[in-house]
């Protein structure tokens, strides 16, 4: 089976799994695993942020960080893709009593100007208080984008102006960090919190750490507490992230040449419409009117590939860590004899 699903399907290597059962733990509800508490050191001291803390779920470390930000009633600015408005149950509103002010842009992507022009004014007490911005890099839903790191410190100058809390959604920033060889301390310099998945183009088989300032993260513990994500002897799938950071960060430049020449394919065929700026792993197309799209994905199927199908025309694939060579010219071949 080719699954393109997501880059969440990846299984853990061997040399992976033999590292994790090898792991040296402890309980980490005491702070007392030792190998959560060196991938929390090492995350750290990679983007130059004072502390990290071990999430099972990406979902879990975002919504933390955005309880963190705020109180009951004020609202955060994010943009209308992104992942902790569309993909994370609610839980915005559900977990921190927080609304969210949602504006457009290029591929899910905000600008310094987007940002300034959404902020209610703090002291017209008819709206909510503005007290958070969060950013996604890279764009789940946007197809993969990179933020223009320029821009994501222009954000901040906005954000330091009037009082914002600042945030980025990093489930795939190790993409972006690679696609613009980029320096992570850089990231670490502007954002008050980082959200960093290990079990997307990291192949880790779970886990997120959540990054900040010292201050930022001073009640993150509690927070994991009341949301249920204190752990015991989790140090076995930490050590996985560990072997991520250590043998799978510069490959993840495999999959986006991959995605990249399965966008070039896709363009060529008469029965796709469109296909969107392809700077990662995660392609987004369009088919043609007249194609059925149900048909089209069962069709893919048949053929023993796996798609995703994000509503309103937008199809998605995204390349990873167990999408081979052989299984990138078998699908190049299904995609270019397909017979609609």
């Amino acid at each position: 089976m080719i699954d393109l699903r997501s880059d969440t399907v990846t299984k853990p290597t061997a040399e992976m799994l033999e590292f994790m059962m090898a792991a040296e733990v402890g309980d980490d509800v005491y702070k007392e695993d030792p190998t959560v508490n060196e991938l929390e050191r090492r995350m750290s001291e990679l983007f130059g942020m004072d502390e990290g803390l071990y999430f099972p779920t990406g979902s879990m470390a975002n919504q933390a960080a955005i309880k963190l930000h705020t109180q009951p009633g004020e609202q955060l600015i994010a943009h209308e893709y992104s992942h902790v408005y569309n993909y994370e149950g609610g839980g915005v509103s559900f977990n921190s009593g927080v609304s969210c002010k949602l504006i457009g842009g290029d591929r899910g992507m905000i600008t310094a100007e987007n940002v300034e022009a959404a902020i209610n004014p703090p002291d017209f007490y008819h709206s909510p208080l503005t007290s958070l911005v969060c950013v996604e890099n890279t764009t789940n839903k946007g197809g993969g984008a990179c933020y223009d790191f320029s821009e994501l410190e222009r954000i901040k100058t906005v954000c330091d102006n009037n009082g914002l809390r600042y945030h980025m959604d990093g489930a795939r920033l190790m993409n972006a960090l690679v696609a613009n060889n980029e320096n992570p301390n850089n990231y670490g310099r502007i954002f008050d919190t980082i959200s960093v998945c290990l079990s997307k183009g990291l192949g880790a088989p779970m886990g997120t750490v959540l990054l900040g300032t010292r201050e930022a993260m001073k009640n993150a513990m509690r927070i994991r507490k009341v949301l249920g994500g204190g752990m015991r002897q989790i140090g076995y799938m930490a050590a996985a992230g560990l072997y991520a950071l250590d043998h799978h960060i510069e490959r993840l430049g495999e999959d986006h040449q991959h995605a990249l020449e399965i966008a070039l394919v896709l363009k060529s065929q008469s029965y796709v419409k469109t296909v969107e700026a392809t700077e990662t792993n995660i392609i987004i197309f369009y088919l043609e009117d007249h194609i059925n799209e149900e048909k089209f994905i069962k069709d893919l199927l048949s053929r023993n590939v796996k798609i995703s199908d994000m509503g309103q025309g937008k199809l998605r694939m995204v390349t990873h860590l167990d999408y081979s060579k052989d299984m990138h010219e078998t699908l190049l071949e299904i995609l270019s004899d397909y017979n609609h």
